[in-house]
């Protein structure tokens, strides 16, 4: 049964894994393998796959995994992504869905977070107090305690503990890299959302009985209230990726050395230009994680504004998929690039952090708008992928074509717009939003199903939407 999810490719390059079932790998455009291809140029390569929500990116698909044995490695922008640090965070309230039945109730809780959490691309975050510096060199360490709800009461405390990594420690000198713009800029973006996919969702959440045991010992039960948040580095991992990217490209053309492809940038891990990247790289994941936990805040204060003192909004977790860094397989030491890819690491893992040793952490997959959402778990299997699964449902249409073939109305029925059960949103025209219609992705059901056929992960809970918080 397995085996319907998973083929090995071989290209004139090399092999490439990809994990998906016969319809989706039916559907899979040539120009994946063309990049994947060229990825298999760089030197070294020991392993490189493909998630089912594979689709097209610059210079390397989202979707992909790429490994090098750490003492010969090589890194690559390209093969990271321009949102370094992108990533989910999940809170799980006290709160069950039926309080949240009324319209009237979600759209005044929208109304709320709005207020908290600037959904404007150029808005400016609230939280101008925090040191920049102190965010990018400590991580979720380098906040006031005033940010940390839960530093007061340790025993009760997941702020810090429940999260893929709290801070990542680097080279500081490379800081002094970027001018005063870039650190303005970043600064003032310190708590927002962004554009795009990224999203904050008011989720209610369904367990699912092969993993209830698992569910119950994370805190979920059914019809309970969860905020799932996806956003990234913004300003900070972009210039980073900007940067370096060009920095690696001028070197790369002097040596003579390249692929088809311009944009697939890459440099030895002992090469100042590779070091110089991974340690800005660490810098931008330790903004987004400080990122994601400052929108959360924002929410919690909204929730507060709305429902009063009881409510609450413990961490479930927090983790990345656009990200490279070294890990441990098999007693050996590997360099892991995943760009769109989620890390879900099974039970008794080394790796989990404390709070899930045994049962393996929170893997966070989200839908398109208006669909349903998965908290997923690894399972063994993973191991032969490096325990790399999706990270969401994968495009299949551009933004502009999305813009050009669906229509309001048929975005409107997805968000089913009028009926009791209406996806609240809160921008004030779905017309703005068309580009993120569910209709521009793979479907999601179909995605899971074959992470879930290849032996990558099990589901532990379907989160459904109530309300979306999108940023424009």
């Amino acid at each position: 049964m397995k085996e319907m999810y998973y083929q090995q490719v071989s290209l004139p390059a090399g092999q490439v894994h990809v994990y998906a079932g016969p319809e989706l790998f039916a559907a899979l455009d040539y120009k994946v393998f063309e990049m994947a291809n060229n990825n298999l140029q760089i030197p070294n390569q020991f392993y490189m796959s493909y998630t089912p929500d594979v689709h097209v990116g610059v210079g390397t698909c989202i979707g992909t995994t790429a490994v090098w044995q750490a003492e010969n490695g090589y890194v690559s922008p390209s093969i990271v992504g321009s949102d370094i640090g992108c990533g989910m965070r999940v809170h799980l309230t006290n709160m069950h869905k039926d309080e949240l039945r009324d319209i009237k109730l979600r759209r005044k809780l929208v109304k709320a977070i709005d207020k908290y959490l600037p959904s404007e691309e150029h808005a400016r975050g609230h939280f101008s107090d925090i040191r920049l510096e102190h965010v990018l060199k400590k991580g979720l360490h380098g906040l006031p305690k005033k940010y940390v709800p839960d530093a007061y009461t340790p025993r009760k405390a997941s702020s810090l503990t429940h999260v893929e990594s709290s801070k990542f420690s680097f080279d500081e000198e490379a800081l002094n890299r970027f001018p005063e713009v870039v650190w303005h800029r970043s600064h003032r973006q310190l708590g927002t959302l962004g554009g795009g996919n990224h999203f904050a969702e008011i989720q209610a959440i369904e367990i699912a009985e092969e993993n209830r045991d698992i569910a119950q010992s994370w805190g979920l039960f059914d019809g309970q209230v969860a905020v799932m948040i996806h956003s990234g580095s913004r300003a900070w991992g972009g210039s980073v990726s900007q940067y370096c990217s060009n920095d690696i490209a001028k070197m790369m053309r002097a040596e003579g050395i390249g692929t088809a492809d311009p944009n697939l940038v890459y440099a030895p891990l002992s090469h100042p230009l590779g070091e110089m990247y991974v340690n800005l790289l660490y810098s931008s994941l330790n903004y987004a994680v400080v990122n994601r936990h400052l929108i959360a805040y924002a929410i919690r204060e909204a929730g507060k504004e709305v429902f009063g003192s009881k409510f609450e909004m413990s961490t479930l977790y927090d983790l990345m998929h656009n990200y490279a860094w070294e890990e441990q397989h098999d007693g050996a030491n590997y360099f892991v690039h995943r760009k769109g890819a989620t890390r879900a690491l099974p039970a008794g893992h080394p790796d989990n952090p404390q709070p899930y040793a045994a049962t393996g952490h929170p893997a966070l997959i989200p839908g398109s708008m208006g669909t349903s959402s998965y908290i997923m778990v690894g399972s063994e299997g993973g191991k032969n992928n490096f325990h790399s699964i999706c990270h969401g449902a994968g495009r299949i249409r551009s933004r502009s074509a999305t813009k050009r073939l669906i229509t309001v109305d048929e975005f409107a029925s997805a968000m089913r717009v009028g009926e009791e059960d209406e996806v609240v949103v809160n921008q004030r025209s779905l017309e703005s939003l068309i580009d993120e219609s569910p209709q521009a992705y793979k479907d999601v059901d179909q995605i899971i199903e074959s992470v879930v056929g290849a032996g990558l992960a099990s589901v532990v809970a379907k989160c459904k939407p109530l309300a979306t918080v999108k940023g424009v």
